[in-house]
């Protein structure tokens, strides 16, 4: 697992809300700092949306708590390069997107990253924000950095089937069928975290409370500590063509804290 990580070269990161590097790659940008890799981090909003009591969190309040919990989080995990594109949080859908291709281009010519993680097309878990930064994602690494890899989050039906018991818990997924599966013979890279690793996961996902402090108090720490202890990476190349059916874009909302999930 740990040479695996290693070979990826210089990591970057493209996400949509601050938690979603943490739930979906936090492992993989540990084990790459441990062995001296560069990690970048992109994050596209400041997911001022991201709580199901905007009276208590109006969105410039929680912007920026929000803002300090992941240079918290992401410290964990010895991720000091981190840039915010400061769009708004559940319109990413409706930014233009050459716009945000080309600031992704400007990063990625600055980074020059020989691995590109984000959502897949389906966006894991539907939402529109996360499905928008994956196509820009994609597109900006096809012009800047074609021959970087690039890597879809993604997951695999026994995940899901072991896990059955927590989803049936929450609101998670914003499509029907989501998310989508990838077979395990095809998975570029799969992280069963373990020891201190999985602790060092669960530290971070603390770090940012106002997302993830009334999950781990439903859940329970052992069980929110296990659940998140899994990730897993299909090429790209792997993935475009293959049938990921028809995803209803989802709707922006206000979010509860938990709807970014691993």
């Amino acid at each position: 697992m740990r040479h695996e990580v290693s070979e990826l070269g210089t990591v970057l990161g493209v996400w949509a809300h601050p938690d979603d590097e943490v739930y979906l790659s936090a492992g993989l940008m540990a084990l790459a700092r441990d062995a001296g890799r560069r990690v970048v981090c992109v994050t596209a909003t400041l997911g001022e949306r991201g709580t199901g009591d905007p009276a208590q969190w109006p969105p410039a309040r929680l912007a920026a708590v929000r803002a300090h919990e992941q240079r918290a989080s992401l410290a964990v995990l010895g991720v000091t390069e981190h840039h915010v594109l400061g769009l708004p949080d559940g319109d990413c859908a409706e930014h233009p997107a050459d716009d945000a291709v080309a600031r992704l281009v400007a990063i990625i010519e600055q980074v020059r990253p020989d691995t590109i993680l984000t959502f897949g097309p389906d966006g894991f878990t539907g939402h529109a924000d996360h499905q928008a930064v994956s196509r820009w994602a994609t597109a900006a690494r096809a012009l800047a950095a074609p021959e970087a890899r690039l890597l879809y989050a993604t997951t695999t039906d026994d995940f899901l089937h072991r896990w059955q018991h927590v989803y049936d818990r929450l609101d998670v997924f914003l499509a029907d069928g989501l998310p989508a599966r990838t077979p395990p013979e095809l998975l570029s890279l799969h992280l069963a975290l373990d020891g201190e690793l999985a602790d060092r996961k669960l530290v971070a996902l603390r770090a940012q409370a106002t997302q993830t402090a009334a999950l781990v108090a439903m859940l329970g720490e052992q069980t929110m500590r296990d659940w998140c202890a899994t990730e897993a990476f299909v090429d790209a190349a792997h993935a475009t063509g293959r049938a990921w059916a028809t995803w209803r874009p989802a709707v922006p909302a206000d979010y509860a804290a938990w709807d970014h999930q691993c």
